[in-house]
């Protein structure tokens, strides 16, 4: 028991040093202490919705994202992105180039701060109450295995897919990236930094492209810097936000876009004020049932167990009695869900209490942090006035809300508090979970990293509101390009085995590698891509609470949400780190100017089945429903930073997703930024094969004509086995057999007169 709690809780102390600075209300200059170095950032249809307070479009373009990183104490150093705050500028006001920026801060004045969330492998404290096992079974151990059975089966559709990635093996000296296109391992000399990294998966990759190294002699590189990690064209010369943004219209009225907020008192800095001003309730199937409806009902506590109460006086009576232990949050909860007394499971959270906290670290935290979630909770009577649309299947609108009031939603996810949303044979089966519930249960030590990132956006939240708003938009393609007759040519790209889509891609059209019930496993046992993505800008949460699952031809598209928490490590090893102070600039709609774009890819039973014409095809739209804007100028467009989609759990090969998505993005008009993370021979595989294909023309309808003539040719004739002959290998002898030939047809007029 001691050898699994000392790997299971072996915690960061900034956790809990970082939770006092707001609880005590620290000023502001604590968040980037010490002597920091750093880069800045340029600057900067038909539907059946309620149409009250609406405006209009996709949600308007936005982009550039990065902020400074908050030290945990006075000592702490961190990696921060300083920034002056400025206002978005416009391409008539080009912003400045990135600069090295040393930012100076005295230490903190305040020697005394001392609260961590942090687990020392030594401590066994555990008060009487909070001891037992908050589950329905009180004789099981508090402890399980990582590898929980229970917890991993619960996860279930809505799991996501491992998004392209699985954790790579830290090597204690050089990193040896193993290819297996080519059966060879390259030593690289670059070590897999696990520390806020995603890290691709190697058994995503196909036999395929073993043949790439013939591209070699036969392809001069462009650009390129393999001992800095990239090929290509330099990051720096890609289109980011806001710098290459046109002009916003003006926030207003228009059927396709649900507002929640005045857009005439929309101010800088000034928190949004909701519209209407009084609560308008909608308990129908268009709108999200609110926990404060008065039709939200609950059988009274009596003998004949006859007659109703409302369900919101039942949740401000037990959420108002106050906490001195996880059994009285558990108990709270459990008051206003008495279905699931003997079902749900709150052993995470209360190790998370017992096992992370010293006794002294308890009361701020029960005292002071989730009263304020209470009070931002049962807020949402005053806060979300509007009903809230359901982003339907099929739909093409946009909600936008403001900061504070995702927060007030995401209090309540947190205690449970929405109706009819527990179960997959309720109504909204086809909708991701939303409560909290999973999030408590099991003793794994990612669902405590977990908890540990979310009470971190919590704390952030509760001390000082977020003062600005948040576009979701739903899109359905229903016109895909005819592929086989396009005559566009690949654009632009930067690829790199080294950095995030989230760090190094901001300003760009960030690409969640999404499950279709959004957010995937965030609340459950996952923790890839787009778990962590979801954790570290909590507020994409809230679009599990109105986003029906995609549909193949649908994408949803998130414009300004904010960083709050910086991590390390991936999925087992993922590990919450410090809080993160966003200093993103904001679009004239007081939008954080990052925006993510979330497409799921198609799961395979087999390798050979993603070569099918139909399943490329679906790819193809997939992506470039995502990366395509009615009416948008390529100068105005951010490239695309993209990575492995859906080539880890989902059995994609790395090289077909890539081609698919420069197709996709070169149709769109957009260059492509590629993170490959940590898999150098895939770098090299993809820009020798992008290069090969810029240099001859080859068109995005003669390269689609190209992977069905490989289908056709090649895979049809295998077994359920990865082919003799690689994709990229194919492409590359068809394609200069074709040059040959044509050559050879040129000169034969004249050698037959010679």
């Amino acid at each position: 028991m001691s050898v699994l709690k000392t790997e299971c809780f072996s915690f960061s102390n900034s956790f809990c040093r970082f939770i006092l600075l707001d609880v005590l209300k620290m000023d502001e200059t604590m968040y980037s202490q010490g002597s920091v170095t750093a880069e800045v950032p340029p600057e900067a249809g038909t539907n059946d919705v309620p149409q009250s307070n609406v405006a209009g479009g996709e949600g308007g373009p936005a982009g550039g994202q990065d902020g400074s990183g908050l030290g945990g104490s006075g000592t702490h150093t961190a990696d921060t992105l300083c920034s002056k705050g400025q206002k978005c500028k416009r391409p008539g006001s080009p912003g400045p180039h990135p600069v090295k920026t040393s930012c100076v801060d005295a230490p903190s004045p305040n020697p005394q701060l001392n609260l961590c969330l942090s687990c020392s492998p030594s401590k066994g404290v555990s008060t009487t109450s909070d001891g037992e096992k908050l589950g329905p079974d009180p004789s099981s151990s508090v402890c399980k295995s990582i590898n929980n059975s229970a917890d991993m089966a619960d996860d279930g559709g809505a799991c996501a897919e491992d998004s392209g990635f699985a954790m790579a093996q830290v090597a204690e000296s050089e990193a040896l990236i193993n290819d297996s296109d080519s059966g060879s391992l390259a030593k690289d000399g670059t070590h897999v930094v696990a520390e806020g990294t995603e890290v691709a998966e190697c058994s995503g990759s196909s036999d395929m492209s073993q043949d790439c190294s013939q591209l070699g002699a036969s392809i001069s590189f462009a650009s390129q810097s393999t001992d800095e990690g990239w090929l290509g064209t330099p990051i720096d010369e890609l289109n980011r936000m806001p710098q290459c943004a046109p002009p916003l219209s003006r926030l207003k009225v228009v059927p396709n876009h649900t507002i929640m907020v005045r857009t005439d008192l929309l101010r800088e800095g000034e928190l949004p004020v909701p519209y209407p001003t009084k609560f308008k309730d909608a308990w129908d199937d268009v709108s999200v049932k609110m926990p404060c409806s008065e039709k939200n009902l609950f059988p009274k506590e009596t003998e004949d167990r006859g007659g109703v109460q409302s369900r919101w006086d039942l949740i401000h009576t037990a959420l108002q009695g106050g906490f001195k232990s996880s059994l009285d949050v558990r108990d709270a909860i459990l008051r206003y869900n008495k279905t699931y007394a003997k079902k749900w499971d709150f052993t995470a959270l209360n190790l998370l209490c017992t096992e992370c906290l010293e006794p002294s670290e308890v009361q701020p935290l029960f005292e002071v942090i989730l009263p304020a979630m209470v009070d931002l909770a049962l807020s949402a009577p005053r806060l979300c006035t509007t009903p809230i649309p359901l982003l339907k299947s099929k739909m093409n609108h946009s909600l936008t809300l403001s900061q504070e009031q995702i927060a007030c939603l995401l209090a309540n996810a947190f205690f449970c508090t929405f109706p009819r949303r527990n179960s997959r044979k309720s109504e909204y089966g086809n909708y991701p979970e939303i409560n909290f519930y999973r999030l408590f249960e099991g003793s794994s030590p990612k669902k405590i990293e977990k908890l540990k990132t979310l009470l971190c956006y919590f704390r952030r939240v509760t001390q000082t509101r977020p003062k600005g708003l948040v576009t979701f938009t739903r899109k359905t393609l229903n016109n895909p390009p005819n592929w086989a007759s396009c005559p566009t040519r690949l654009t632009r790209l930067h690829i790199t085995c080294k950095g995030t889509i989230e760090d190094d891609g901001y300003g760009m059209l960030q690409v969640d590698f999404a499950n279709r019930f959004v957010g995937g496993g965030v609340t459950g046992q996952g923790l890839v891509q787009e778990e962590i993505r979801f954790l570290i800008n909590s507020e994409l949460i809230v679009s599990r609470l109105f986003t029906e699952a995609l549909e193949y031809n649908e994408c949803l598209i998130i414009t300004g949400i904010e960083k709050y928490s910086k991590y390390s490590g991936y999925a087992e090893s993922y590990k919450w780190k410090e809080s993160y102070k966003d200093e993103t600039p904001r679009d004239d709609w007081q939008r954080r100017c990052t925006e993510i774009v979330a497409i799921d890819a198609l799961k395979y039973r087999h390798f050979l089945e993603q070569f099918l014409p139909d399943k490329m095809t679906r790819e193809l739209n997939k992506a470039y429903c995502g990366f395509f804007r009615t009416n948008g100028n390529s100068k105005h467009l951010s490239a695309v930073a993209t990575g492995n989609w859906g080539c880890g759990a989902f059995g994609g090969d790395t090289r077909l997703k890539a081609l698919i998505q420069l197709m996709a993005a070169a149709e769109a008009g957009r260059d492509v930024a590629y993170f490959t993370f940590g898999d150098a021979q895939l770098m090299r595989d993809v820009h020798e094969m992008h290069t090969f294909l810029t240099e001859r023309q080859v068109t995005v309808g003669r390269l689609y004509g190209l992977l069905n003539q490989y289908a056709s040719v090649v895979c049809r004739n295998c077994r359920p086995t990865r082919p003799d002959v690689s994709l990229y290998s194919f492409i590359h002898e068809k394609v200069s057999s074709a040059a040959t030939a044509g050559a050879s047809e040129t000169d034969s007029p004249l050698e037959s007169r010679l």
